[in-house]
């Protein structure tokens, strides 16, 4: 795979980025390769390159649906395509390729923010037809990257749900999730709402280069707190998992996350699908080149000799030796602090009884 860089052959690490590349898409036929024609500098067009630019769109649909047997939730909603939080190991730049845009630089630069989500998801839950099931926010790209500051498009969603008593449960890495716990903390006394704050590591460092527009990960644990404080089931998400990296701070991190009030704590090893393994060993090769030959035997000792393992179950915990200790090690970890006490679904109800179409009788619903 060709990386197109920003300048020469290697860019330098870009502050605020998470990709130091740019590398075509897989559907892409032609590559590309910049050099100065002496029309624009270098310096002008990393600039250009590096200036994140969101763009309102209307989508035509907005609930996705999957049948995956290791994911929680049947339906979904992604306010936005492509993330300015530029996490190098995001499973979701290989989407951007869709829109013949990279994986790389774009994916973090070229957000797209469905304005209509709102509107669109009053329509789907009005249908007759409409089946109720908890909807996930931040599956894909998160919600509250920083274009949702202005956009609002998350907060607009969850007013929906919370006027048609939709359950609904979010993933994310912003502490501006605060912003609505004025809607959550109502709807969690219903049993509709839950939070899981994902917190990679507690190293300011490597969450600076690993995840370089993230809330820092204190701040993250101070929402998980002001969450929990509110009445909100919050959980901490500690993903990806990565080794030689940050799978040593397991028990800190969880430990870390009961202290702030978390009722629930997951984890989930890196994936490396399509380009984001090129990407992840170049990210490497730049901020630790003396241990990126480490990480990536680990990954494929965990991955069945590959840098990614697509299998259904597998592909979220890993396989061999070492996937298994890690899961004895988490596991010990949440039992030592009081973590995830509950049965499995409990953290939220998911009391679908409660649904209903504002201002439409119940026998309405039936024809």
């Amino acid at each position: 795979m060709a990386l197109r860089t920003l300048s020469g052959k290697h860019a330098d690490p870009r502050k605020g980025r998470g990709a130091g590349v740019n590398p075509e898409g897989r559907f892409e036929q032609a590559e590309r390769e910049a050099f100065d024609d002496g029309w624009e500098s270098a310096a002008q067009e990393e600039e250009r390159a590096l200036k994140t630019v969101v763009s309102d769109e209307r989508a035509k649909s907005i609930i996705a649906r999957n049948d995956s047997p290791d994911i929680p939730f049947k339906q979904s909603i992604n306010p936005y395509q492509g993330c300015e939080h530029g996490c190098i190991y995001c499973y979701a730049r290989p989407s951007h390729a869709y829109r013949n845009l990279s994986p790389g630089i774009d994916f973090e630069t070229r957000i797209f923010a469905k304005v209509n989500a709102p509107e669109l998801l009053r329509k789907e839950l009005s249908k007759p037809g409409y089946r109720c099931e908890l909807i996930a926010l931040g599956a894909n790209t998160d919600p509250y990257q920083p274009a949702e500051r202005d956009r609002r498009i998350t907060r607009g969603i969850l007013e929906v749900c919370a006027e048609f008593n939709q359950p609904v449960g979010i993933v994310t890495k912003n502490a501006l999730v605060e912003r609505d716990i004025d809607i959550l903390a109502p709807m969690a006394k219903k049993g509709l709402a839950e939070v899981f704050v994902s917190v990679t590591t507690l190293d300011h460092e490597l969450a600076r280069r690993m995840e370089p527009r993230c809330t820092a990960p204190v701040r993250r644990l101070q929402a998980v707190r002001a969450l929990a404080d509110a009445g909100i089931p919050a959980g901490v998400m500690v993903a990806p998992v990565v080794p030689f990296l940050n799978d040593h701070e397991i028990e800190a991190l969880v430990a870390a996350a009961a202290a702030h009030g978390a009722q629930r704590c997951a984890y989930i090893l890196m994936r490396l699908p399509y380009e984001v393994k090129t990407l992840f060993r170049d990210w490497l090769e730049r901020h630790y080149p003396l241990k990126a030959a480490h990480v990536m035997s680990r990954v494929q000792a965990l991955r069945g000799g590959k840098d990614n393992d697509p299998e259904f179950g597998s592909r979220m915990r890993g396989s061999g030796e070492f996937a298994k200790l890690l899961a004895q090690r988490f596991d010990v970890a949440c039992k030592k602090a009081g973590l995830n006490q509950a049965r499995r679904g409990e953290g939220i109800r998911r009391d679908t009884t409660q649904f209903r179409v504002p201002g439409v009788a119940e026998q309405g619903r039936l024809f």
